[in-house]
């Protein structure tokens, strides 16, 4: 499942060519993704303007001149591929093969730039666990969006604010990271990649760093930090490019090559003066990856 870094990534190799442009038309060619399109789907979009491109946790979201904002999700195979008009080439490098056919461009976007420049916006799910819906109010009333956590962006997530999140948690501190309602837009690797940051395990309860003491008001401004870093450094690199992840323009992100211990089963940890290796086990159903020599 692309996480919020590709997420992100998606959205600003959109942006400059949706913001500001008018929907020419709209083309849904089949009756449902993961969910049932929105009645009328097509005919509300058509012929208006997207105003703004936003996203939400791993949600995209399309604001529409005088009509609803749509809200994306790109589900586990689902990808947006820009075409110019007239060519049906997918501008960059795949490293990893992908669907091309044309039974997966589930939706069609033309789209016109203020200039009168024409393009094409596809989007491709060959498993079709993504959706498009309608939310008609302020998209953070969207039941999809409703109960969302803060974002792991910017400065806004730090020490006291985690620990106040954290407080009285006895889950492992790695479900509670999960949990979308606290963090929204984390998911399972780069929670991974955060807690080998920060020297923390993430079989630990999670309420131990939520305490008023010095050490773990240390430990909770350190996770803060590591969350807010490896975001930041995985939108930077353009994501993870897990399995049939593509960014917008068809080509894949590269954090991969920076993962610190996810999927590093069995390998030295990279801490330096660390003589631990990395360690494979489930939660929850999902695999952890971590040191259990440097992470405490």
């Amino acid at each position: 499942m692309p996480e919020l870094p590709e997420v992100e990534t998606v959205r600003r190799g959109l942006q400059p060519v949706l913001e500001g442009a008018r929907l020419v038309n709209v083309e849904a060619r089949r009756p449902d993704l993961r969910f049932p399109f929105p009645e009328r789907f097509s005919e509300r979009l058509a012929g208006k303007t997207v105003t703004a491109l936003g996203r939400r946790a791993k949600y995209l979201t399309m604001h529409i001149e005088d009509g609803p904002v749509l809200i994306c999700h790109l589900g586990m195979s689902g990808s947006f591929r820009v075409e110019a008009a007239g060519s049906s080439d997918t501008p960059g490098a795949f490293h990893h093969e992908r669907s091309k056919s044309a039974a997966h461009d589930h939706v069609v976007f033309d789209v016109a730039s203020p200039k009168g420049e024409r393009s094409r916006v596809i989007f491709n799910d060959p498993r079709r666990f993504g959706f498009m819906l309608f939310a008609e109010g302020a998209p953070d009333t969207h039941p999809m969006l409703a109960g969302l956590g803060i974002e792991p962006t910017g400065n806004a997530l730090d020490g006291p604010l985690l620990a106040s999140l954290l407080a009285g948690r006895r889950s492992p501190l790695k479900a509670a990271l999960l949990d979308q309602r606290l963090i929204a837009g984390l998911g399972n690797i780069y929670v991974s990649e955060a807690l080998w940051r920060a020297g923390l395990s993430p079989l630990r309860e999670a309420g131990t760093i939520a305490g008023s003491g010095k050490k773990a008001k240390e430990q909770c401004e350190r996770l803060a930090e590591a969350i807010r870093s490896v975001i930041a450094d995985a939108i930077a690199a353009g994501g993870s490019s897990l399995r049939d992840y593509v960014q917008a323009d068809g080509s894949l992100g590269y954090f991969q090559h920076s993962f610190a211990v996810y999927d590093r089963e069995g390998m030295p940890c990279p801490k330096p003066g660390c003589s631990g290796h990395i360690e494979r086990i489930v939660q929850s159903g999902r695999s952890t990856f971590y040191c259990r020599t440097c992470q405490r």
